[in-house]
């Protein structure tokens, strides 16, 4: 039998095998590069872009929405309904009234995303959380004499620390104020506490100076 032969019988059962193994994806119309370039686009950077786009992106925008807080004429009206107070001087005790305003707030309790700053309208959890203010009080007191002495100004600087739930449930103040009161200038200091949200709290301020020497206990009631 001729040489040529014999090797063609030989090189036909390794040609039957890889027409075997190259079969199945060439049938398929699947040439050697479709399943890398197919494994290389689907596997890897999917769950990577995946990720990185629901993951990450969704809270960041969300925790960093800043609050919309304005001025309204339904908010400045409710500003006008005073605290009661109960005025204690040398000797004799009145009944008063007082208002409270905040031109500026510092909150150092606060998602550290959004601004810390505040302009007379507060949020309690902004306030209560943990904040520095500072304040404007205005107070009338129903005591004898003409109706420019009864009135007291104050203005002062005021801190606010959490004590449970972030302030919602509890929280304390301290602070201190000059006072203006029968052409008499003095100093002012006080604490205070609060709960449901700072909306209903205790203040004591006491008047050391001499010719204004007082203690005021007010029923501190907040709109916000």
């Amino acid at each position: 039998m001729p040489r040529s032969r014999r090797s063609a019988r030989r090189r036909a059962p390794a040609l039957a095998a890889c027409a075997a193994l190259l079969g199945g994806p060439l049938a398929a119309g699947a040439a050697p590069e479709g399943p890398r370039q197919a494994a290389a686009a689907a596997a890897p950077e999917g769950p990577r872009q995946a990720a990185a786009a629901a993951a990450p992106e969704g809270p960041r925008q969300a925790a960093a929405t800043e609050p919309d807080i304005r001025l309204t004429l339904p908010w400045l009206l409710v500003q006008l309904v005073p605290s009661p107070e109960l005025w204690i001087g040398s000797g004799e005790a009145h009944f008063g009234v007082r208002w409270q305003v905040t031109p500026l707030l510092y909150s150092f309790g606060m998602n550290r995303k959004l601004s810390p700053w505040r302009a007379f309208v507060v949020e309690p959890l902004t306030r209560h959380a943990g904040s520095l203010e500072l304040f404007g009080s205005p107070e009338y007191i129903a005591r004898p004499g003409a109706f420019g002495e009864r009135w007291i100004f104050r203005g002062g600087v005021r801190a606010y620390f959490p004590l449970l739930h972030r302030g919602d449930y509890l929280s304390c103040s301290l602070g201190g104020s000059a006072i203006y009161a029968r052409e008499r200038l003095g100093a002012a200091y006080e604490a205070g506490i609060y709960t449901l949200f700072g909306a209903l709290g205790a203040q004591v301020t006491t008047t050391p100076t001499a010719a204004l020497r007082s203690t005021t206990i007010t029923l501190s009631i907040r709109y916000f």
